[in-house]
């Protein structure tokens, strides 16, 4: 029975998770914290792996290892292989404003075009951009740039800086995969080339960049072990792989923010800016598009109505699909799908009927969902053919919105175990790397949850009515 490790290098955490390789089924696990900010010096993400990974059991049984991690962030390298200041995360936006002139410069069309994706604060390329603008000496040192689960993978291999890695600072050692390399707003992920001339107009100058690896390619071995080392994966794409999805499938992913993304065949490339363009882990795509508002909208109506989420839920399912006619627009923190960072959320059509806690409740939990139906149906306007949606995240816990979701999603709704599928799609690809077969192994997941139920047009048409208001408005 071979043993595969696969890592979640995330935001917040680093979690490992050791797996049979023929299987899938967790062995044993470990975990460590990551320090909280927008920017972190990335030997906290190599200290803690290494936490991690002696509690999980340590790698001397495991025979491949893999990385999954937090998409786009900067991780930038002098000659030295010395991280020149802290790593610049996803979540940090002082580059917003990066992001607007570089979109200024060549145009949305452009970048859609070349890269699928219109440049937002998040996208390594806009840092890149700050930094040139904000920290000019800092900028003119970076030989090289890597993404976070880049970077560790670098190290696991034994490279880094001199005196601090036994290979020292081999930067044309540095290697990423398509799903990570997609997020960095200077990759196409059709033909599978940087596109050097977006580097530069962002940097000021070219730079070493990770070799981007096949799906299944061994990039290496941890230092001083056999366990060979697969390429890894950004977040999403590992957390597809860990999954399972295949064309068709969508993952609804709600946490503090809402993630839809798909399993696609060809690109995007949306102007708009509402769809990202990203690979996935597999060789196929992963468009993929964002809400700023998903799981804490349940807990502003949870506290509003002063109950905990089991409440809330029997609360909302105890009223009528549309609840009367009563309608959130969901907008609490603002939006990105639609881009409305400045809206506030709005409550539609309380009659004195409708005036009560149950159904109150319900338009929370159908106003949080058909925020993320405008996900869905903007992918669905790049070509998505939706088969079924995985539901998973902390509001996936509620049961009104497992019962809800099919109804507002119009498409049948699959609920997994809750589980480390970052880690699990990351752990799978060790798997991959290390069978050497043409596709990932066949690791079944059971215990899913199925729902399904017919599409509320009217509740729909309402929440549409609700939502363009906003949209009219100058």
């Amino acid at each position: 029975m071979p043993l595969v490790a696969g890592v979640d290098t995330s935001t917040q955490s680093c979690k490992v998770v050791v797996c049979d390789a023929d299987t899938g089924a967790v062995v044993r696990q470990g975990r460590a914290s990551h320090p909280d900010g927008t920017e972190v010096a990335p030997a906290h993400w190599w200290n803690a792996l290494q936490t991690a990974i002696a509690e999980a059991g340590g790698l001397a049984d495991v025979a491949a290892i893999a990385v999954g991690g937090q998409q786009h962030g900067m991780v930038a390298l002098d000659e030295q292989g010395r991280v020149i200041r802290d790593a610049l995360l996803w979540n940090d936006t002082r580059s917003a404003q990066a992001a607007a002139d570089l979109t200024a410069e060549l145009g949305a069309d452009h970048w859609a075009k070349a890269t699928g994706s219109v440049p937002v604060a998040s996208y390594t390329v806009t840092k890149l951009r700050w930094l040139r603008d904000a920290e000019p000496d800092n900028a003119s040192r970076v030989a090289a740039v890597a993404l976070p689960h880049d970077w560790v993978s670098w190290r696991l291999a034994g490279y880094g800086p001199e005196g601090e890695s036994p290979l020292g600072p081999k930067l044309d050692a540095l290697a990423t995969d398509r799903s990570d390399a997609s997020g960095t707003g200077y990759f196409n992920a059709t033909t599978n080339t940087y596109d050097r001339e977006l580097l530069v107009r962002a940097l000021g100058h070219d730079v070493i960049l990770p070799r981007v690896a096949g799906p299944d390619e061994v990039i290496g071995t941890v230092y001083g072990t056999s366990c060979v080392i697969g390429p890894g994966a950004g977040d999403n794409a590992a957390a597809a792989l860990g999954l399972g999805l295949e064309v068709g499938d969508v993952l609804l992913s709600l946490g503090t923010s809402g993630v839809v993304a798909a399993v696609t065949e060809v690109q995007s490339h949306d102007a708009s800016g509402l769809v990202s363009g990203f690979a996935d882990a597999t060789g196929h795509f992963l468009p993929l598009a964002c809400t700023l508002n998903a799981a804490r909208v349940l807990d502003a109506a949870a506290e509003l109505l002063g109950v905990d989420h089991d409440q809330l839920a029997d609360l909302a399912l105890s009223a009528p699909s549309g609840a009367g006619g009563l309608v959130l627009v969901p907008y609490l923190e603002g939006e990105r799908t639609p881009n409305l960072p400045n809206a506030t959320g709005a409550l539609h059509g309380i009659r004195l009927e409708t005036a009560s806690r149950s159904y109150l409740a319900r338009a929370f939990v159908e106003g949080m969902l058909c925020g993320q139906a405008d996900g869905l149906q903007a992918l669905v306007a790049e070509g998505l053919v939706a088969k079924r949606v995985l539901l998973v995240g902390g509001a996936a816990r509620s049961r009104a919105v497992r019962e809800i979701a099919p109804l507002v999603l119009g498409v049948p709704v699959v609920v997994p175990p809750l589980d480390e599928y970052v880690a699990l799609g990351a752990a799978r690809q060790a798997a991959w790397v290390l069978s050497g077969a043409a596709e990932p192994p066949a690791w079944v997941r059971a215990d899913e949850e199925h729902y399904e139920g017919d599409l509320d047009d009217a509740a729909h048409a309402r929440y549409a009515q609700a939502r363009d208001s906003f949209l009219a408005r100058p």
